[in-house]
């Protein structure tokens, strides 16, 4: 949604919550398009079934074949936690990436990006089963963006697959469960291993704030339970947050407050606390760990030095890289140029890592 002009510095930093505008200043239009895609009977982890799944997405572009009749120019773009696809496409994302002559010119390029379960236009508890919704996690959103992908787009391989922040984390799962499915991977902000430490804290605290509100009533609310979601709320602004980012455009103590009663006014009129639990809890089932040495398609993951949910003095990342066949890490350093764990979204930022990814991964014949 659009943001007022006085807190568009710091709001750009939580695109983890679907905020952005939706294409860049001076820019072309975007000839975008969404459908959807039911999946009947889709079986979860956690034993439960829906009849039917809805997987909504946008693209842009459209698929091409070779020789051999395989698509050969399609990119899976993922979102982040409380995103959609269509969040992505803002100045700051799209605008850098799928304009004409850009690195992923959507005139050369089929570009799919879905909501995820619980996501976007995608089946979501809000949707009228409130907590009745089966609990999904990440394996079942992976599931089902394949089934979107070859079933639903009949898209058979992947030119790319990039991810921001949940997405990232799918993005590593696409490489370790479809190996062969993809020439490349981009992770932006994440850890491959099971979120624990601060990171699983902050979401806890979320989840408990909703649990424990007696307006929550175990999900059959007539009414949104405010208190959990003022405090879900703030925990998501701090997670998100980008300090100097945060200074540059709230100098003032005033300024700093105006912005949280507007920030908190905008959220709590948007946010569904189901539909916010639930997307905050499928973490659960994340640890890819083990699995890394299953990638084989050259994978560059890319963390900022002031992410909050990401911080690199914990080394996970430099760590773990070593042992995928073709990974490489890269730790953007702290400045005026980087938002935070928002960085993943600035792809001005890192667009010339972007650049040699391709480059490297081009397949034999093109």
């Amino acid at each position: 949604m659009p943001l007022r002009q006085g807190f568009a510095v710091v709001a750009a930093s939580l695109l983890i919550l679907g905020i952005g505008i939706a294409r860049a200043k001076d820019a072309a239009p975007l000839h975008t398009f969404d459908g959807s895609y039911v999946i009947h009977d889709f079986h979860f982890d956690s034993g439960e079934t829906l009849p039917e799944l809805r997987l909504h997405y946008t693209a842009l572009g459209k698929p091409h074949r070779n020789a051999l009749g395989h698509v050969d120019n399609a990119v899976l773009v993922m979102h982040g936690t409380g995103g959609s696809g269509n969040s992505l496409l803002n100045e700051h994302f799209s605008g850098e990436l799928f304009q004409p002559g850009q690195l992923l010119d959507a005139d050369r390029y089929f570009i799919i990006l879905p909501d995820g379960i619980g996501h976007g236009k995608s089946s979501k508890p809000s949707d009228g089963l409130h907590a009745r919704f089966p609990h999904y996690g990440y394996h079942d959103m992976v599931a089902a963006q394949y089934a979107l992908v070859t079933k639903g787009l009949d898209v058979d391989h992947l030119r790319l697959v990039i991810g921001t922040s949940m997405g990232c984390m799918h993005t590593f799962m696409w490489g370790e469960i479809h190996p062969q499915f993809m020439d490349a991977l981009m992770p932006l902000a994440c850890a491959p291993v099971q979120i624990a430490g601060r990171n699983r804290v902050w979401r806890e605290l979320v989840i408990d704030a909703i649990r424990s509100d007696p307006q929550w009533n175990d999900g059959d609310y007539t009414a949104e339970p405010a208190a959990a979601l003022r405090t879900a709320a703030g925990m998501l602004l701090i997670a998100g947050s980008a300090p100097i980012q945060m200074q540059l455009a709230l100098p003032t103590r005033d300024a700093a407050d105006e912005f949280v009663q507007k920030y908190l006014q905008r959220e709590m009129a948007e946010l569904d606390a189901n539909d916010l639990l639930y997307a905050v809890s499928a973490s659960r089932d994340y640890d890819p760990s083990a699995d890394l040495d299953k990638i084989t398609a050259p994978l560059l993951q890319i963390n900022s030095g002031d992410d909050f949910i990401n911080p690199p003095e914990l080394g996970i990342a430099e760590r773990q890289i070593k042992r995928v066949k073709n990974g490489r890490f890269i730790l953007l350093p702290a400045s005026d140029q980087t938002h935070g764990h928002g960085t993943h979204t600035w792809a001005a930022v890192w667009k010339q890592y972007l650049a040699e990814l391709l480059d490297a991964s081009r397949p034999a014949n093109n």
